[in-house]
């Protein structure tokens, strides 16, 4: 038999935890031969999202699962609530927050795997004691064939 993968609540790896951010992998690619990898984020009320950045290869998925998030797309921002699942194809310049007085929590899925070992990085990161700010996460974002969205970098 082919074996499955179940995460129960509270289980998974936890790689960001933060006063604003909390990010729980649920399948890091080992079960589906590295072609999924998804995750569940839970953000802080009017927690910031990341600065906005585009994939090279891989897509992501976003399905709102409680509160409202804010997708901007390029220059245009989407308030997506429960039920919402948004597709970010690869090349989309995208970024994600917050707004409301509610945590939010999202499920976020990759296409391939790969970006699951980006936030590894960043918590690693993180224990390192290393700033995240965008010129040090950069070159992390780099080994993952992402890039800053600089044409559309908050003024």
């Amino acid at each position: 038999m082919v074996p499955i993968s179940i995460v129960g609540p509270g289980e998974g790896e936890v790689v960001l935890s933060s006063d604003t951010v909390r990010m729980r992998v649920l399948e890091d690619g080992s079960t589906t031969a590295h072609r999924l990898g998804i995750a569940e984020i839970t953000l802080a009320p009017h927690a910031p999202g990341p600065p906005q950045h585009r994939h090279a290869e891989h897509d992501e998925g976003f399905y709102v699962v409680s509160g409202t998030v804010r997708f901007t797309i390029g220059d245009e921002d989407h308030d997506a609530g429960p039920g919402t699942l948004v597709m970010v194809p690869t090349g989309a310049p995208h970024t994600f927050a917050n707004p409301g007085d509610e945590p939010a929590v999202v499920v976020n899925t990759f296409t391939p795997d790969t970006y699951v070992q980006y936030f590894r990085d960043l918590r690693d990161m993180i224990e390192r004691g290393r700033p995240l700010s965008v010129d040090d996460v950069a070159p992390v974002m780099a080994r993952y064939a992402t890039e800053p969205s600089t044409e559309y970098a908050a003024s």
